[in-house]
C-alpha cells in the first residue's frame, strides 16, 4: 500500500474524540482505526502488535549489528479534534497545484493564499484539502501513515536499524493521549511524536496549558419586577469575558505570545457557563494568567455576592523544554535526519501541545516532528503528498541512525 493510499484510507475513518466521555478511548469509533492499524503493522512484519485500551503497540527488533543502540519510539495519535466535523471526509486532490486559491467544493468556501501564505510555496505539489464540510484529519493521520510507511520501507529494504517501538494513541486532542500509555509495552529510551505541521520541523518547546471552567448562578425573577433583585447569569458571563484583555486572545497573538481562549459560552438568566483554555510558553507568565482568572472570579463575587461565580482550573500539560534542554542530542539527530532529505531544520515554539510534552515529563524525552500538514482542526486543513513523502524519509533516517 502506498503512502497516499494509507493516508486516504485513514482519513475516511471517523475518529473524533469526546472530552465529555470518561472512557478510554473516549469514543469507540477510534477502535475502528486501531484495528486497521493493528492489521497493517502485523502485515509489514512488526512484532508484539496489540491493541490495549485503545492504544496500538508494535515492536521491531533491532538488527544484530545495532543492539547496542538506544531503543526509540515513534508516536502518533488516531483521534481527530472535536473542534469541527470529522465525519464523512471528502478530500480534494489537486495534482500539480498552481499555488493559488482553492475553492472547497462542498461548502463553497475559499482556501486562500491571503489567509494561508504557505500555500504559495506548495506550488507544483499534490495538494490534498477538505471539501469544506469537515476537517481533513492530517492531524494526525498523516503521522500514522508516515510512520507505518517508513517502518515498512526499513523492513522491506533490509536496512540496519535499532529497536523500534511504535505507539498510536487515542484521545490526544482532548489532552489524554499519554494518560494510559504502557511503558511495559513501550520500552524506548527516547522517542519522537510525529504530530507537527510544516515539513522539516523538529519542535521541543510547547505551551504550558490549563483549562478553566466558570459556572455562574443567577437569580431569576419576572423582568417586570426585576429591579434590585434579578441576577442575570448570562449577563454576568458576558461581563466576565469582557474583563479578558482583548489583545491576549488567540486571534491577536502569535509566536511566543500566550492567550486566553473562550472555547464555549452558554446559559440563561438562571445559570451560565464559560470554558477557557489558558496558554503560555513562559511558566511565570502562565502562572500569572491563571491568577488573573482567579482575580476576575473574586471581583465578580464581590460585586454579585459570594458563590455567584465558581472557578475550576485544571492543568493539562507543561512546556517540554524543561526536559529537552538536557537531551539536545535527540534534537541534533532529528536535525541530521531533516537535512538528509534536503531540508533545513526549523524549530519554532509549538502553539499547542503534543503527547510528546507529557511523555517527556514521564521520562521519555520526545520532541515533535512535522507531518507536512497545515490549517489543522478545521475546514481549511491541507497537506501535500510530497511533504509527507519527505517526512517518511526523515523517519527512516532516524530508524536507521539511532543514538
Amino acid at each position: 500500500m502506498t503512502l497516499k493510499e494509507r493516508f486516504l484510507k485513514y482519513i475516511s475513518v471517523y475518529t473524533t474524540s469526546d472530552e465529555t466521555s470518561n472512557t478510554t478511548p473516549s469514543t469507540d469509533r477510534q477502535l475502528d482505526l486501531a484495528e486497521i492499524l493493528r492489521k497493517e503493522l502485523a502485515g509489514i512484519g512488526a512484532e508484539n502488535v496489540t491493541v490495549d485500551q485503545g492504544y496500538v503497540y508494535a515492536y521491531i527488533k533491532a538488527s544484530p549489528e545495532m543492539v547496542d543502540r538506544k531503543p526509540l519510539a515513534f508516536i502518533s495519535h488516531m483521534d481527530t479534534a472535536p473542534d469541527f466535523n470529522g465525519r464523512d471526509v471528502h478530500p480534494q486532490i489537486i495534482e500539480d497545484y498552481d499555488g493559488g486559491d482553492v475553492r472547497l467544493e462542498g461548502s463553497g468556501d475559499l482556501l486562500s493564499v491571503r489567509d494561508f501564505p504557505d500555500l504559495a510555496a506548495l506550488k507544483g505539489q499534490t495538494l490534498i484539502t477538505t471539501d469544506g464540510t469537515s476537517l481533513l484529519g492530517a492531524d494526525d493521520k498523516a503521522g500514522l501513515a508516515e510512520i507505518i510507511t517508513a517502518a515498512e520501507g526499513v523492513l522491506s529494504e533490509g536496512a540496519l536499524h535499532g529497536d523500534i517501538y511504535i505507539v498510536f494513541t487515542p484521545d490526544e486532542e482532548i489532552g489524554r493521549g499519554s494518560d494510559k500509555l504502557s511503558f511495559e509495552r513501550c520500552r524506548a529510551e527516547y522517542g519522537f511524536t510525529v504530530d507537527g505541521d510544516y515539513e522539516g520541523e523538529v519542535a521541543y518547546e510547547n505551551f504550558n496549558a490549563a483549562s478553566a471552567e466558570i459556572r455562574i448562578v443567577g437569580k431569576n425573577v419576572h423582568p417586570g419586577e426585576a429591579k434590585d433583585i434579578m441576577k442575570n447569569a448570562a449577563s454576568i458571563a458576558a461581563e466576565f469575558d469582557r474583563l479578558i484583555p482583548e489583545a491576549e486572545r488567540p486571534e491577536h497573538t502569535s509566536g511566543r505570545e500566550g492567550f486566553y481562549y473562550l472555547t464555549d459560552i452558554s446559559g440563561n438568566c438562571e445559570a451560565a457557563k464559560l470554558s477557557y483554555i489558558i496558554r503560555d510558553h513562559d511558566s511565570d507568565r502562565f502562572s500569572r494568567r491563571k491568577h488573573y482568572i482567579e482575580k476576575i472570579t473574586d471581583v465578580m463575587n464581590e460585586k454579585y455576592g459570594k458563590g455567584t461565580v465558581t472557578l475550576s482550573i485544571r492543568d493539562q500539560y507543561q512546556n517540554m523544554i524543561e526536559i529537552m534542554k538536557d537531551h539536545m542530542d535527540i534534537v541534533g539527530r532529528a536535525e541530521d535526519a531533516i537535512r538528509s532529505v534536503g531540508l533545513e531544520p526549523v524549530s519554532r515554539p509549538v502553539r499547542g501541545g503534543t503527547d510528546g510534552a507529557m511523555l517527556s515529563f514521564k521520562g521519555l524525552p520526545c520532541p515533535n516532528l512535522g507531518t507536512g500538514g497545515y490549517g489543522f482542526h478545521g475546514p481549511y486543513e491541507h497537506c501535500t503528498l510530497e511533504a509527507m513523502e519527505r517526512e517518511v524519509g526523515i523517519i527512516k533516517y532516524l530508524m536507521t541512525h539511532p543514538l
